[in-house]
């Protein structure tokens, strides 16, 4: 392969960059460009085109606003925000720049970011690592905000969901023609992609396209109901002076659409049978009326190998950079748990009785953490264990490795797998006292073990170590050291039921 390798697409030729061993071919169109009331309409496939189209640096980003998150340099995960153009519907593709016989395994990479932010362009998801590794690495964006995830009467719901859909179909038909074998896909995601994963299991209409699933700190029940994202749908009218209909706003601007969605904080999602599952972080989220949990215990996505797993401290990230953490009070546990949890003062008492030592912050944390991820992560891991078949698998695991950024009080938090997953740990922008991996080196072998795992995964259904199932929940504990352990805080996951 030379230094800018041509691959034929179903649409038409792209040139790519080759570094080393690796080729990769960036901003690869899998759908057409969303405009005017196309953002608010199924993707549709993408016009061909003559030539060779230049693939050799990043496109477009879905339109999105900045995202800070206080005192913590979040610019490996968000990248560089919103980068204009309307042929943002595109996948990054990397291959191993020599690969004759093809059929290698492909992964497929949702970003998270709330349901508002984030894009193909952010230094945690450069794929080189995988192709060196002998991976097809694939990652894509999808529409975000109002025109990925409000519910809309006049337009389909779950539209970025939608996106992900048309994504995997082009994987289907080229992926091939990158040396990847489309009959081997692994679809992976973070946070709000990993639940977005969750709605693709469900979907019967992305059946085939999937043959196994990683979910990194997402949520079986993290869906709005109807009802709840009709009170956000009212709001984000009423911000915009519209009529709350797919026809009135197609006609407001992108940066119109962007500027409501950032004001869309403090609507009261909670009715009287569902809390809201984001507790207030991101007023977007898919919108069904049966949780992928439940979906995957009636049957949906029992085909698919499934790994499955959380952070120990999931909801640091959202009180130590903002300083909320040290600062806890038993009163703000208590307001956590009642907007998350219909009998809050049971859920505070079992936490303080499998945490005697724990401080009102690791408390909070703990709480919220949960009601993001935990619980949901466990809901939709018990359910695809129960109905899966006898030729696929689940496994689980608890990534537990502590940074000390902000003061040693960062820890295991939210988002802090990923370097270690794409092996991506050694990147400067990572390391510093207000970086995600803290002042000091991770364990030489961290992510050199972790990315070896979830490529035996998407290789071969198995990661290394046992299955999960109801009797044992055997989870694989990742840190300095990994531990095989069965049920880890199962007392407090249990409280969710």
């Amino acid at each position: 392969m030379n230094h800018h390798p041509v691959v034929t697409t179903a649409q038409g030729a792209v040139r790519g960059l080759r570094h080393n061993d690796t080729a990769a071919f960036l901003g690869v169109p899998y759908a057409a460009p969303p405009r005017g009331a196309g953002r608010f309409a199924p993707p549709e496939p993408h016009a061909p085109w003559d030539g060779i189209r230049d693939a050799t640096a990043p496109g477009p980003t879905a339109p999105q606003s900045e995202r800070r998150l206080g005192n913590v340099d979040m610019s490996p995960y968000f990248g560089t925000g919103w980068s204009r153009g309307a042929d943002y519907l595109t996948v990054n593709v990397w291959t191993p720049a020599r690969n004759d016989d093809g059929g290698l395994p492909v992964m497929v990479f949702v970003h998270g970011g709330g349901f508002v932010a984030g894009s193909t362009r952010s230094a945690l998801y450069d794929g080189s690592a995988f192709a060196r590794d002998g991976v097809v690495l694939v990652s894509l964006n999808y529409r975000l905000g109002i025109a990925g995830f409000l519910d809309l009467p006049g337009a389909p719901a779950n539209r970025g969901l939608l996106d992900v859909v048309a994504a995997l179909r082009w994987v289907r038909e080229n992926i091939a023609a990158f040396g990847g074998d489309p009959r081997n896909v692994t679809l992976f995601g973070q946070s709000a992609g990993a639940t977005i994963i969750g709605g693709v299991l469900a979907d019967p209409g992305a059946a085939g396209l999937v043959r196994r699933a990683i979910v990194q700190s997402g949520s079986g029940l993290g869906a709005f109901s109807p009802e709840q994202a009709a009170r956000v749908t009212a709001a984000a009218a009423d911000a915009l002076g519209v009529a709350p209909h797919a026809d009135a706003f197609a006609e407001l601007s992108d940066d119109r659409l962007v500027e409501a969605a950032a004001r869309l904080t403090g609507i009261d999602l909670r009715t009287a049978t569902h809390h809201d599952p984001l507790i207030g972080l991101s007023p977007f989220s898919l919108v069904l009326d049966t949780q992928p949990a439940a979906s995957a215990a009636a049957g949906l996505g029992a085909d698919v190998d499934l790994l499955v797993g959380t952070n120990a401290e999931e909801g640091n990230l959202y009180l130590v950079p903002v300083d909320r953490y040290a600062g806890s009070t038993l009163d703000d546990v208590s307001a956590v748990a009642a907007t998350a949890h219909p009998d809050p003062t049971r859920l505070i008492e079992t936490y303080r009785t499998a945490r005697p030592e724990a401080s009102s912050g690791e408390l909070r944390s703990a709480v919220l953490g949960d009601a993001l991820f935990g619980a949901g992560s466990r809901a939709l891991a018990d359910a695809h264990a129960t109905r899966s078949a006898s030729t696929t698998t689940t496994h689980r695991y608890e990534f537990a490795w502590r940074s000390h950024a902000l003061d040693g009080e960062l820890g295991a938090t939210h988002v802090m797998e990923l370097p270690f997953v794409f092996d991506l740990a050694h990147l400067p922008g990572l390391r510093g006292p207000r970086a995600l991996l803290g002042p000091d080196a991770p364990p030489a072998d961290l992510a050199d073990r972790m990315h070896a795992a979830w490529i035996r995964f998407a290789a071969t259904g198995d990661p290394g170590w046992a299955p999960y199932d109801l009797t044992r929940r055997t989870t694989m504990r990742i840190g300095a050291e990994w531990t095989q352990v069965d049920d880890p805080r199962g007392e407090e996951l249990r409280a969710w039921d």
